[in-house]
Order: C-alpha cells, then sequence, then structure tokens
C-alpha cells in the first residue's frame, strides 16, 4: 500500500498503538507534527525501512506511519521502544537541543561521561572563547549568596553587608519593584516564565548598578541555566547549606512554609527540592554549612570565607 496513504489510516486500538488519533480531515498538532519529522529523518539517515523499524520495535507499520506523519500520540514507552529501534536516544527523538545538528551530536559524544570537574572546565573555556564570559573585575567584591529558603541569606547577608560597609539587596524585592507586583502575583498572574524574565532583569541591573554588593538570591535561581550563569560570572557566589529540617524549622519560623504549604508531606517535599538543586547549588565558588551553628557562628563562618575571596588576586 502507498505508504502516505497508509500513513493517515486511522490506528487500530491495540496495546502497540496511539490513542487520541488525529483524523485526516483535522490540523496536526505542531508538537507531534516536529516528533514526526525527527522520527521520518532518523530512519532516513540511518537507511532503514519502515517496516524493519517497525519490527524492530514492536510496533504495528501502521502504527509508526502515523507517529511519523503526526498523527499519532505515542505513549513514551512506545516512543522509547522507536528509539531504540533507530538507534538513538529518547532525548534525540523527542528533540534535545543536542541532538539538533551534526555538531551538536560530536559536541556532546566529546563531554559525555566526563567528570563534573572536567565539565566545569570546559564551560569556562567556552565562555572564554565565545566571549560570553569575559573577566569581570568586580567580581569578587559582589558576594551573592545562593541557598533554599531558610538558610540564612537574607540575615546573614544584611550582616555582611554592614560589616563590609557595602549595599545588600535581596533580589526577591527588586523583582518586585521591577513587575509592580509580589513574587507570588507574578507567578499567579502572568507564570513561571515571567518571573524567570524579571528575575534575569533584576540580576542584569544588580551588576549594572553595583560593583561592591551583597545580593541574596532567590532559592531558585539556578532553575534557569541563564540566570545562573550571568550570577556565576559577575558575583562570587557562596551556597548557604543547612539541613533540611532547619530549613523547614527557619522557614515556618519566618511565618511561611512557601513552597511547601499545600503537601501534608511538607518535609519529603523540601528533601526533593533540596536534592534536585545541591548539584547546582554546588557549582558555587564557596559554600558554608550552617547546620547546627548559631547565628554568630554562621556569620564569622560566612565572614572568613568573605574576606578571604575578597582579597586581591583571590
Amino acid at each position: 500500500m502507498n505508504e502516505h496513504v497508509d500513513a493517515v489510516l486511522p490506528a487500530a486500538r491495540d496495546g502497540n498503538h496511539a490513542s487520541n488519533a488525529t483524523t485526516p480531515g483535522e490540523a496536526r498538532n505542531p508538537l507531534l507534527a516536529a516528533l514526526g519529522d525527527r522520527v521520518r529523518n532518523l530512519r532516513a539517515q540511518r537507511g532503514l525501512t519502515r517496516k524493519a523499524v517497525a519490527v524492530s520495535a514492536g510496533v504495528s507499520e501502521r502504527h509508526l506511519a502515523n507517529l511519523e506523519y503526526g498523527i499519532g500520540n505515542a505513549s513514551i514507552l512506545v516512543l522509547q521502544q522507536v528509539a531504540g529501534a533507530l538507534h538513538c536516544s529518547l532525548a534525540e527523538l523527542v528533540g534535545d537541543v543536542t541532538t539538533s545538528s551534526p555538531e551538536w551530536l560530536l559536541i556532546r559524544e566529546l563531554l559525555e561521561h566526563r567528570s563534573e570537574a572536567d565539565l566545569r572546565r570546559v564551560r569556562v573555556a567556552l565562555g572564554e572563547l565565545l566571549g560570553t564570559a569575559s573577566v569581570d573585575p568586580a567580581r569578587h567584591r559582589r558576594i551573592a549568596l545562593v541557598g533554599l529558603r531558610g538558610a540564612g541569606k537574607s540575615t546573614l547577608g544584611q550582616m555582611l553587608a554592614e560589616d563590609l560597609d557595602v549595599p545588600f539587596i535581596e533580589l526577591s524585592r527588586e523583582i518586585e519593584t521591577l513587575a509592580g507586583c509580589s513574587v507570588r502575583e507574578i507567578h499567579d498572574l502572568y507564570g513561571t516564565n515571567a518571573y524567570r524574565r524579571y528575575e534575569r532583569r533584576a540580576l542584569e541591573e544588580a551588576v549594572q548598578i553595583y560593583s561592591e554588593v551583597v545580593i541574596a538570591t532567590p532559592g531558585g535561581i539556578v532553575s534557569d541555566p541563564a540566570t545562573f550563569n550571568e550570577l556565576l560570572a559577575h558575583c562570587t557566589t557562596v551556597w548557604l547549606q543547612a539541613a533540611p529540617e532547619e530549613h523547614m524549622g527557619r522557614v515556618a519560623a519566618q511565618g511561611d512554609t512557601r513552597p511547601m504549604a499545600a503537601s501534608k508531606e511538607a518535609m519529603e517535599d523540601l528533601r526533593r527540592i533540596l536534592n534536585g538543586r545541591a548539584a547546582f547549588y554546588s557549582k558555587a565558588d564557596l559554600s558554608v554549612d550552617t547546620s547546627g551553628k548559631t547565628l554568630a557562628q554562621s556569620f564569622q563562618a560566612l565572614r572568613a570565607v568573605a574576606h578571604q575571596s575578597m582579597r586581591p588576586g583571590a
């Protein structure tokens, strides 16, 4: 049967077939259409027939045809089977940017299985090579505190700024000033993407205005790679660490349990958030563990690393 004609026939209702397939007269969903294009292109690159891929993936040829023409809504398990048949990763199939061109694929191959230390060196070298990480002479005089809520960024940051006799800013307050509403309202009214744009803009303005400053950053600033790169490039970053129980106790003492307010398993939520962000927080230049320490002890530890980092040539 002609491949195109076969492709637009509705998929049969069996375990391997997609549900909610688009009928021939309906417009294709852009996401499914792009997925279909990638499947078809990958199959062509590998010189495989549709039948061969279908057999290897354990799906019907008609189901694969529907997928290629963007009219089949395949499950993640079916996509994994198709990826295996095409000898590619699931990320390559669904459209990871690092699979979008031969150069990306070659670069990714060079970086796979490298250590975190190697990857950091590559990131820094790339920034210098591409001119996106020019040396900021004021970097060592800007101290940015990162970490979850309850780590002590606001309290310790204010104390450190007074000790260094430099300005102190809370980036969250700067974000609210730019947006003209609270952080919660930004999320509720405009969404996370809008919040991230305000966050990036607030950081850029702070860097432009202050050559010496202590900045308390929002806990989720590490969630946006572009903003986090900006922070790492222009500030000496310090990760304020604490045990999950201490984070929770301090946040509760502030009368605010965001982002755990709606959860009955608040501590587990907090642990998951901390575990999810720890790898990013660890990219900070310095770290201070405040677990089990008094406020005075935590400040002395922070003060010591801050003064050391601000020395010329540090």
